[in-house]
């Protein structure tokens, strides 16, 4: 009766089972038939739901917000400005006007987003550069104190407390357990005692113990644990060393079975198998699934087109790469034989194989192509021995007579005689090589060498080089005459046969000429073709392009020919003169210069600068009467020339011959009365202590040159050189009524009044200044510096402001600016300052002595470099730069800076013009004064 029972009588139904919906018997369902209503947790019927709609509460949100994606039409949801906050026709079809009218508008809002973006980004660059000011950094925070850790002695330094451990005793002194090995003494003796224990101790009676007196204990007098054998006194001790010993031995035979186990080998070496181990590891980058991509492509590659060299190649390299060496082996050997005719492929095969067998391939690629040079070229590669190689390639000549690579190479490995012989016969079967025909003029005698190269020209009469080799020749061998005739020639016959002559190409050639030591070459071949090509109006202008490109590519002779051949063309030039001049003043010798500047005075007689020039080297070697005889040529040339008299004045002061000097200038102002001859006439008798002269000479040159604001200037020097502090101020207000633009003038008057201690009246003096002279630097700086002196930082910095709102492009208000700020904001102020003045040499000096303050040695010795090439008149820069040297260079660096600065001769600079201007000085040179200057540098800043 049970089995007939059906298995799911009396179970429960399944869930969201309804009685009858299989044979279509039903009917309406009432609540009674469903069943209350649900949790909002109670699960739903389909029991395979996904994750968030797996209860009745999930189901109900998911409705509701289909809901709410309906239109709300509601009159509360109108406004009358913004209309419905949905979109009335979003349930309405998106057709083709909608998606062009949102294309249109969505054009129109990046429009209008494009034109504010530029403000937008510089608006949030201002808040960002606002933020980083208001909060630093903490490394710009404490960067200044770090930097004061350099400062701190050593004695300082050991007498800081150390810092105290705050954590208690047992965690600042932790003690290890201490496990001590008992050694096999002390089981050897307790073993030898063999003592038997015959008291019971009554808690073993007890509980039952180990050491019981019935039967079956370990330590009973009956027989029982306790028999002869190991824990015996009677038979014998446990001897520990034959235990190690033992053990010792089991290692070692455990040891060995695992090394027979590996390849056959009785002993491991470490090493050796972790290179093995190395060369295992594939080399390659890539994925190893694009690596099985690539292997089956080219796999098929190879079986759809078997007869493609570049498959077999592609495929041996893959697996070349993925460490499989012998497989790549095996399938480039496999290309050889279906693309037996393809020398890369057989060439790839002499790569991949080792030594001899390389040399096997090779052979065999031979008999296949007798014709490949590469693959001779290859086979020569591959013997080592010097006879071998010359075997080779004779073998390869036989079979390609006509390859110039293959008889360049066979002549390299020749001795020269026997070079000599091959070259003669390579010439024969590869007439057309230029390389063959000059390799072997080099290596004949002069006459023999002379009949290859016209050999070679009747063979090849399109190419240059030949002719340039045969003019070399002739030089070398001393015939210069026959140069030019030979480079005239080459010009006329290359013409005839059609060659285009390259101006460019000529000149290099002649570069190289001038590197070789071929000076006459050189000249000749830069006269043949410095005007070819170009216009009459462009020569002067290309002519010194070229000169100077000479000049960078270090090939001066050839600078030196293109400006004698522009003198010839323009002998009257004064321009194209003085740019000869400075040539051999900086790359020339004092001969050479001196020569040139005869000429120059004898075609531009009133070239002043050209006559001083002259005057001046002749000085500068010591030879003063040659120096005076050019000045009078001069003077002859030049009568009344303001420069020339004073050149003369100079040359005898300067050689102490006062007197000399001092009728010069009176003649000079009796015959070219000028107001620079009447300050030197002042200056003479200042220097000279001749105080009352001076003043008197000053006083009549006023008269004639009251605007002239020096004269001014020294008048008020001299009275305060003589304490008479009101005279002084009086001569600067005096000469600021008639010069009101003269800014030396008006820092005059401030610093005096700054001095006496006049502070408000230097600072209503330098306000004044800025009215009458808006956007001055030089007032702004001296009104900034004044009240930093003044010690009031904060009006400084205010006025710094105002002064680069005014002057924005002032370098030497941003080197300021950017000391004037605190040591971690320095860097940003400095960028600013590049961005506004990149090429600003007072800027430059200022980043040089930033990177100077921060110890970047390197970088402020670079930056130092800029500075002097930018603006080499700066003396300031140079005085900086070799206090840098004599700080932080050798020997050598501080002298190169102190030679280059003596031949810039700067004349500017703040500091440089305080000591060069001091009467003190006046006599001083170059080098005297960069070094007083550099000695008055602080590294303060």
């Amino acid at each position: 009766m049970n089995k007939k029972k059906k298995p799911f009588l009396g179970m429960p139904a399944p869930l969201g089972y309804v009685p009858g919906l299989g044979r279509g018997a039903t009917g309406f369902t009432t609540r009674s038939d469903i069943g209350p209503a649900r949790d909002a947790n109670d699960p739903v019927d389909d029991r395979h739901a996904p994750p968030g709609k797996r209860t009745v509460g999930d189901q109900m949100k998911k409705n509701q917000a289909a809901d709410d994606d309906d239109e709300d039409l509601n009159d509360t949801n109108y406004d009358e400005f913004n209309g419905y906050a949905g979109s009335l026709f979003s349930s309405g079809p998106y057709e083709k006007d909608d998606e062009e009218a949102d294309a249109i508008y969505a054009a129109l809002d990046k429009r209008m987003d494009e034109r504010r973006k530029e403000r937008r980004e510089q608006r949030e660059k201002e808040e960002i550069e606002k933020y980083r000011m208001e909060r630093p950094k903490i490394q710009q925070q404490f960067s200044d104190l770090k930097r004061k850790l350099a400062e701190v002695t050593e004695e300082e330094w050991l007498s800081i407390p150390e810092v105290g451990d705050a954590r208690n005793k047992r965690q600042r002194n932790p003690r290890y357990e201490k496990l001590t090995p008992v050694p096999d003494s002390f089981f050897a003796k307790h073993l030898q005692t063999g003592e038997n224990h015959t008291s019971v101790d009554p808690r073993q009676t007890q509980f039952g113990g180990l050491n019981t007196p019935y039967p079956g204990g370990l330590n009973t007098p009956y027989p029982g644990g306790m028999t002869p054998g190991l824990m015996t006194p009677g038979t014998g001790e446990l001897d520990m060393r034959k235990i190690g010993q033992a053990r010792n031995t089991l290692m070692d035979m455990r040891l060995s079975q695992v090394s027979d186990s590996v390849s056959g080998q009785t002993v491991v070496d470490p090493k050796g198998y972790l290179t093995d181990l190395n060369s295992m590891i594939p080399t390659h980058g890539g994925d190893i699934n694009d690596i099985k991509k690539a292997r089956l492509l080219l796999k098929s590659v190879r079986e759809t087109n078997p007869h493609h060299p570049p498959a077999w190649i592609a495929s041996a390299r893959l697996e070349e790469v993925t460490g499989k060496l012998q497989v790549a082996r095996n399938l480039i050997m496999k290309g050889t034989e279906m693309c037996p005719k393809s020398e890369d492929v057989w060439l790839e095969a002499a790569r991949l194989q080792p030594g001899d067998t390389a040399k096997a391939v090779v052979a065999q690629a031979v008999r296949h192509l007798p014709q490949s040079v590469r693959i001779y070229i290859r086979a020569a590669e591959l013997e080592t021995d010097i006879r071998a190689k010359k075997r080779v390639l004779r073998k390869a000549l036989e079979h390609v007579p006509n390859s110039v690579r293959l008889w360049k190479a066979a002549v390299e490995l020749e001795e020269p005689e026997d070079a000599r012989i091959m070259l003669s016969r390579a010439v024969e079967c590869c007439p057309t090589s230029v390389e063959l025909w000059l390799a072997l003029a080099r290596l004949e005698t002069y006459e023999n060498a002379r009949k290859v190269l016209n050999k070679a020209r009747e063979n090849i009469p399109t190419d240059r080089h030949i002719w340039i080799t045969a003019a070399k020749l002739e030089e070398a061998n001393g015939n210069t005459q026959m140069v030019e005739k030979i480079i005239d020639r080459a010009i006329t016959s290359l013409r005839a046969n059609g060659v285009e002559i390259n101006r460019e190409q000529w000149i290099q050639d002649a570069e190289e000429c001038d590197r070789a030591g071929s000076v006459a070459t050189c000249q000749a071949v830069m006269r043949a073709v410095i005007g070819i090509g170009i216009e009459e109006e462009d020569r002067k202008h290309t002519w010194m392009e070229d000169a100077d490109s000479c000049v960078a590519h270090n090939a001066l002779e050839c600078a030196r020919a293109i400006y004698a051949y522009a003198l010839q063309v323009f002998p009257s030039k004064k321009s194209v003169w003085l740019r000869a001049a400075y040539f051999e003043k900086n790359h020339g010798t004092r001969e050479s210069l001196e020569a040139l500047l005869q000429r120059a005075v004898a075609h531009c007689p009133k070239a002043e600068v050209l006559w001083l020039m002259g005057a001046k080297s002749k000085w500068l070697a010591g030879d003063v009467p040659a120096a005076r005889s050019i000045l009078a040529l001069a003077f002859q040339a030049n009568p009344n020339s303001e420069e020339i008299w004073l050149a003369a004045v100079k040359l005898e002061s300067e050689n102490n011959e006062y007197e000399r000097a001092r009728r010069l200038l009176a003649k000079a102002r009796s015959s070219a009365p000028t107001a620079r001859v009447f300050m030197k006439s002042v200056k003479l008798e200042w220097v000279l202590g001749n105080i009352a002269a001076a003043q008197e000479l000053c006083e009549e040159a006023l008269k004639h040159y009251e605007d002239f604001p020096k004269l001014w200037m020294m008048k008020g020097q001299i009275e305060e050189q003589g304490e008479l502090m009101e005279k002084a101020r009086e001569a600067y207000n005096q000469g600021l009524k008639k010069c009101p633009h003269s800014t030396p003038l008006w820092l005059l008057l401030s610093r005096l009044e700054e001095k006496i201690g006049q502070l408000t009246r230097a600072r209503a003096i330098l306000e004044k200044s800025r009215l009458k002279n808006p956007k001055n630097p030089g007032l702004w700086l001296e009104s900034v510096r004044l009240e930093y002196r003044a010690g009031l930082k904060n009006i400084a910095n205010t006025l710094m402001a105002k002064a680069l709102q005014e002057c924005p492009n002032s370098g030497v208000l941003w080197s300021e600016a950017v000391f004037l700020e605190a040591r971690p904001q320095r860097k940003t102020k400095s960028v600013d300052a590049l961005k506004k003045c990149e090429h600003d040499p007072h800027v430059l000096l200022a980043v040089a002595k930033l990177f100077w303050s921060e110890r970047k040695i390197t970088k402020a010795r670079e930056w130092f470099h800029r500075t002097v090439k930018i603006d080499s008149d700066l003396g300031d820069a140079w005085a900086f730069f070799y206090k840098f040297e004599l700080q932080h260079g050798t020997e050598e660096q501080q002298e190169e800076v102190r030679k280059r600065c003596e031949n810039a001769e700067p004349r500017h600079g703040e500091l440089w013009c305080t000591v060069s201007k001091d009467i003190a000085n006046w006599q001083r040179k170059i080098g005297e004064i960069l070094v007083l200057v550099a000695a008055r540098i602080k590294n303060t800043f």
